[in-house]
């Protein structure tokens, strides 16, 4: 970056800094989520849960299922205009 245009987007710092840490948080977060450790801490929880009587096996079974799926890659966007079927 040279030196004129260091000093015309001088202003413009702050919001770098905030986009930066945003971006930052987003990150731990993606990998915090997907997290096999911190998976399988929560399905101990469900299972503490079902066994206590505090959640049913239907609803015990949802949060398996969902808690399971974090641990799955994202499926790839669909390109525009592609329809199923």
């Amino acid at each position: 970056m040279g030196l004129i245009t260091g000093l015309l987007t001088l202003p413009l710092a702050p919001v770098r800094g905030v986009v930066w840490v945003a971006e930052q948080l987003q990150q731990e977060a993606w990998r915090s989520w997907g997290d096999p450790a911190a998976v399988q801490r929560a399905l101990s929880e469900v299972q503490a849960l079902r066994e206590s009587g505090q959640i049913d096996d239907e609803e015990a079974d949802r949060l398996e299922d969902e808690l399971l799926q974090r641990l799955l890659p994202p499926e790839p966007p669909h390109p525009l205009g592609a329809t199923d079927g």
